[in-house]
């Protein structure tokens, strides 16, 4: 027999029916490399506001690779990008959820592209996250077009990618306006 049901059958202990895909435990994350990466080394189990809670993870991280060379930085910001693709759709498989709310390495990602133009400080730091949870949240166009039509790990990480790089753009205007 074919299809998808015995697709799933080879792994079905790695896998959650759709139903219990809300319930994943810190075990099965702490346990799990790939879960580790995807809900930002634990971030993504918060009860509420994973999203949020992802983003603030992402500010440690962010604090760390500010220290490094503005091509150093962007390098990295790119192989965490490329990475995520692959760590959200593992992730994602594994749970049997597109997009689980759980997933926020695409929060790190994009925070992280939202950062770019910010002087380290953290005024700019505060700054940044409120621009990008604004844009990841409110998902103007071509975030929300991205958000409904791209699947995959791509597509997890895309709308994050975009909404970060819309809020660099105003971040970036605001710090030129306070030079």
């Amino acid at each position: 027999m074919t299809g998808p049901a015995t697709s799933r059958t080879s792994a079905a202990s790695t896998i959650l029916p759709e139903s219990c895909a809300a319930a994943v435990t810190p075990g099965q994350v702490f346990r799990s490399p790939v879960l580790l990466l995807a809900f930002g080394f634990g971030a993504g189990l918060a009860p509420r506001a994973p999203g949020t809670a992802g983003t603030l993870a992402a500010i440690p991280l962010y604090l760390a690779l500010s220290q490094l060379s503005q091509g150093v930085y962007l390098a990295l910001v790119i192989a965490i990008s490329i990475a995520g693709v692959w760590v959200c759709q593992r992730a994602a498989d594994r749970l049997g959820v597109h997009d689980h709310p759980g997933i926020v390495w695409d929060e790190f990602a994009g925070f992280l592209v939202t950062m770019i133009p910010a002087p380290v400080s953290w005024l700019w730091v505060l700054a940044g996250f409120g621009l990008f949870r604004l844009f990841d949240i409110w998902k103007p166009w071509p975030i929300s077009w991205a958000d409904r039509h791209c699947k995959g790990g791509l597509g997890i990480m895309l709308d994050d990618l975009l909404a970060g790089g819309f809020a660099a753009v105003v971040l970036n205007v605001l710090v030129r306006f306070a030079a």
